[in-house]
């Protein structure tokens, strides 16, 4: 009877062993962002916005906030369209994405950006903006989803 125990016990082992073996990594996916920012400053700036994530066939409103800092004047609007690749479920693309950037925009100009936020997800996107602001500054954004 004792065998009989062990022999169950290795052949249950084997086949947790075997399922994990055939089990790949779970895999991230992504979606489509779609997103307009308004933003304006005098050496201090700050830019808000709203948009909407397409992940699996369904919407998800997100909203946008974030501050400057750096030489920023003027006042522009950036309608961005893109990715967000390396998330598991829509929650994944809020958090705070940081970067560093210069550049001017009289009239209409076109921006492209690859952040990253915490959470490791990936947003690619690009843009075309409205306004005329001149900006070297350090800008943070935060992305929600209401």
């Amino acid at each position: 009877m004792l065998n009989s125990h062990r022999f169950r016990t290795a052949l249950i082992a084997l086949a947790a062993l075997t399922g994990l073996a055939f089990a790949g990594p779970a895999r991230a996916d992504s979606g489509a962002i779609s997103f307009s920012i308004i933003k304006a400053g005098f050496v201090i700036g700050g830019s808000a916005g709203s948009g909407v994530l397409n992940f699996h066939g369904r919407s998800y409103p997100i909203s946008i906030g974030g501050i400057s800092y750096g030489f920023t004047f003027g006042a522009s609007e950036t309608r961005f369209r893109g990715t967000v690749s390396n998330i598991f479920r829509p929650s994944d693309v809020a958090g705070v994405y940081a970067a560093a950037g210069a550049g001017v925009a009289l009239g209409p100009g076109a921006q492209a950006l690859v952040l990253t936020n915490e959470k490791g997800a990936v947003l690619t996107i690009s843009g075309r903006s409205i306004g005329a602001i001149v900006a070297a500054d350090l800008n943070g954004m935060v992305v929600t989803i209401r």
